[in-house]
């Protein structure tokens, strides 16, 4: 017996099987093209080129198991094909019980053409489940609804025909590339198509061998001409007419979803179909029919399917509604539902927050404070009163002034007895805070971790501490010791106040510096250093309020929308790299004209991943070559705190005329005489990080600058960089930044922790809003969900486990 005749019978009964299976591709473990796979060198002077099975439609298998069966069954035993000897019948494979109902939490690959290969690279995707593909959503749609005649096609446009193949053509291009080629036809006229195929080494690509001439197809794409003939180019979409219950990739508006490697648009497509065709009358809604009434959103079944398949772009849009509804509904529902839990936990401490208390303070202030300033103070001072412990987030522009609104916080809890604290998420933010408060608290730190001054209105010296991870052993040990004994009034640092050998046993009132850098866990521990001490959290990047209020809406918010009165705009330019030397002749004018300049790069030292300027090898070349008779100062985050504090007092002395950074001085620093940003690598930054940089100066009475420079932008860069040169208020910037670069880079994708949001987009106000209203409405009649009218939503609420800005360490 020849191998081929041994290999000839058990695929027949395969193939029998599979025929009796409905085409689901799972006659054989593994899937039917690993078994061809195997048996590839006998079978392919008997099959052709089979091509992959897997990726196939039923319709599609139904055709390709007819054809192997005609091809095979003459063959059967050895026989010759045509031989009239009677064959041994075949034994009928036993009857298999009918598979049990698809269920939603399935796996994947119980559905009908997932074999082992699309599940590991649908795993990729994060899909396991039949839920999963249920809720992998498209992020666009392809609009091949317009059905027209080839008469009637458009050059240029996106359209679809319903045609006749008339004849197919193969060639190759590389031993494993070919093109196919197609004559396609209509009453009205003719027209071609053309896909390219990849095929094993010396074999017809599966399309050539499955798109016979008479077959009636649908065909969608890019229509151009080729010689007078409409051809359509680029892989067209297409599907066989005949046997199609619905249009899946043609004809209608066809969803395209995130993918990955090996695993093409048309397989997850039908994966999708398939589990929705199984699996999606399980999906239940969650709303009370009094909020499906009150919002007017569509029924989530409805909107699932139609999201995937609209009907309409109408239909699209009502489902896409409801889903980002639910989204945002979910992050609502989880941001009142901490702020109530917050609010009715047990007392806090409630201060002697009367403003008149720190008047003396106030005044001896050198400048005023702003309306705005006033007014967001008053609103701190009022939550500090009440033992309800205060949790608000106090944001604003560049150089507004909320240090000194946190300041006067922290004083008011160290007159009443307490201790304050501030955290901030780098070590040279610590520094400046340290610096500045103990400024304000006219203490000198005269180079030690505590600084000691006097305070209009109290009896005895204010001491304010800093604690870095980066101060040795020692000095560690006697901060804890003067902290846990009550001797610091104020501390100041970075994660290190967190560490569980910090006690602050009287710790009445925390401040959190740009405070979507840190975790809910890590805030939370510092609320845990007291007996539930106000929270003061601050952000220097400025966020729409409407943003504001969905991101962080289990806090109260206060925006200083004022600058202090006299400030100079900053005149901002991108030069161009061709005009950088003139540049460097701007910044050396400026010094000469007694004022300083900031020049900040991306980058510590050079990297061959990177190409950008960086700011150790720009000091050495910028004091050798560009400025070698100006005073030049390097600063960056690797340098110890003694030699970086040495750095920032040199260059606030004026014993520096120029201070070359990385992005270490993005907030925090304030030296009035500084009047020139050169930001070299502009290209590299976000807008918001832009105006950051820019705001460095413009802190004195001095006209003050800031240039962009980028050697080699893109048009994209060049229209981020003309922004920043055009919009000098840092909300409008924030808006325009939002709509660049989407809410995740915008706020720093990995310290925002912003929710996973699939359909939903964190500009979506309107919605943002009514899911708001809706959550409050629920929660207000429902505080614990307990009704059993709430019990989906409970549940949904529960399986959603939302994550909230901060979230992410």
């Amino acid at each position: 017996m020849t191998r081929n005749s041994r290999i000839i019978e058990p695929l027949l009964n395969i193939l029998e099987m599979e025929r009796e299976q409905g085409y689901q591709d799972r006659a054989v473990a593994g899937g039917l093209d690993k078994l061809l796979q195997r048996w590839d060198a006998e079978l392919r002077p008997i099959l052709d080129e089979a091509g992959s099975y897997s990726v196939l439609t039923p319709v599609q298998r139904e055709a390709w198991v007819a054809e192997a069966l005609k091809r095979l069954e003459p063959l059967d035993g050895g026989r010759p094909s045509g031989s009239r000897a009677k064959k041994t019948p075949r034994r009928a494979p036993p009857r298999r019980a009918r598979p049990s109902p698809v269920t939603l939490d399935d796996e994947a690959a119980r559905l009908r053409g997932v074999g082992d290969r699309v599940a590991a690279r649908l795993k990729k995707l994060g899909i396991e489940s039949v839920r999963d593909l249920v809720y992998h959503f498209p992020h666009r749609h392809n609009d091949y609804a317009k059905v027209r005649t080839i008469s009637e096609l458009v050059m240029g446009e996106v359209q679809t025909v319903v045609v006749t193949v008339w004849e197919v053509t193969a060639k190759p291009l590389r031993p494993t590339l070919w093109s196919v080629q197609a004559v396609l036809g209509d009453s009205t006229g003719n027209a071609r198509a053309t896909w390219i195929r990849h095929a094993r080494p010396r074999q017809r690509p599966y399309l050539a061998n499955s798109l016979k001439p008479g077959d009636e197809i649908v065909v969608s794409g890019r229509v151009s001409a080729y010689h007078g003939t409409p051809i359509f180019r680029d892989d067209p979409e297409f599907e066989p007419v005949k046997g199609q219950e619905e249009l899946v990739h043609t004809g209608r508006l066809v969803p395209v979803y995130p993918a990955t490697e090996g695993l093409p648009q048309r397989t997850i497509r039908r994966t999708v179909k398939n589990a929705l065709d199984a699996a999606i009358s399980q999906v239940a809604e969650y709303l009370p029919d009094e909020s499906l009434h009150r919002t007017g959103v569509m029924g989530l079944r409805n909107a699932i399917a139609q999201y995937h398949y609209p009907d309409s772009d109408a239909d699209k849009s009502a489902a896409r509604h409801r889903l980002a509804f639910d989204e945002l509904m979910m992050l609502q529902m989880t941001v009142l539902s901490r702020k109530r839990d917050w609010q009715a936990e047990e007392s806090g401490i409630a201060i002697d927050a009367k403003r008149g208390r720190i008047d003396g303070f106030l005044d001896s202030l050198p400048f005023e404070l702003t309306g705005a300033q006033s007014r967001v103070l008053d609103e701190v001072l009022a939550d500090m009163r009440h033992d309800r412990p205060m949790n608000r987030l106090l944001q604003g522009d560049v150089g507004s002034g909320k240090t000194v609104v946190a300041a006067a916080a922290l004083l008011m809890a160290v007159l009443d007895g307490y201790q304050a604290a501030l955290m901030a998420p780098t070590e040279i933010l610590a520094e400046q805070h340290f610096l500045t408060l103990s400024g304000l608290m006219s203490a000198s730190p005269g180079g030690s971790a505590v600084a000691e001054g006097r305070v209009p209105g109290l009896s005895r010296p204010v001491r304010v501490g800093l604690l870095l991870g980066s101060l040795s052993a020692r000095v560690r040990r006697t901060m804890h010791e003067m902290i846990a004994e009550g001797e610091i009034d104020m501390l100041i640092g970075t994660h290190a106040l967190i560490q569980g050998a910090v006690e602050i046993p009287r710790l009445a009132v925390a401040v959190v510096d740009e405070q979507h850098r840190f975790g809910v866990m890590q805030r939370a521990a510092m609320r845990d250093k007291g007996e539930r001490p106000h929270l003061l959290s601050m952000s220097a990047t400025p966020i729409p309020r409407s943003l504001a209020l969905t991101l962080y809406g289990e806090l109260d918010v206060s925006t200083i929308d004022q600058m202090p009165p006299g400030r100079l705009r900053t005149r901002t330019r991108w030069v161009e790299p061709t005009k950088r030397d003139a540049a460097y002749g701007f910044v050396r004018k400026q010094v000469e004209a007694g004022r300083q300049a900031f020049i900040v790069c991306p980058l510590i030292e050079g990297s061959e991943a990177i190409q950008s300027r960086a700011a150790t090898e720009e000091h050495e070349r910028l004091s050798a070559h560009v400025f070698p008779d100006l005073r030049l100062g390097l600063l960056h985050g690797r340098m110890g705190l003694h030699e970086k504090e040495q750095v920032m007092e040199d260059f606030k002395d004026g014993e520096l005329d120029v201070l070359v950074s990385t992005p270490v001085i993005e907030v925090g620093i304030d030296v009035p005489n500084a009047a020139v940003m050169l930001v070299d690598g502009a290209d590299r930054f976000g807008l918001a990080q832009l105006h950051q940089f820019r705001g460095r100066v413009n802190r004195g009475m001095h006209q003050s600058y800031c240039l962009l420079l980028a050697d080699d932008p893109g048009e994209e860069a060049k229209n981020r960089l003309k922004l920043v040169e055009r919009i000098d208020d840092g909300f409008k910037l924030a808006d325009e930044d939002l709509k660049l670069r989407g809410a995740g880079d915008y706020l720093g994708t990995r310290q925002s922790g912003l929710p996973n949001l699939s359909v939903a987009s964190i500009t979506d106000q309107d919605i943002a809003a009514l899911a708001r209203q809706e959550a409050a409405s629920i929660l207000d009649a429902d505080p614990g969900l307990a009704e059993p009218g709430h019990a989906p939503l409970a549940e949904r609420l529960a399986k959603a486990a939302v994550e909230l800005p901060g979230e992410m360490s």
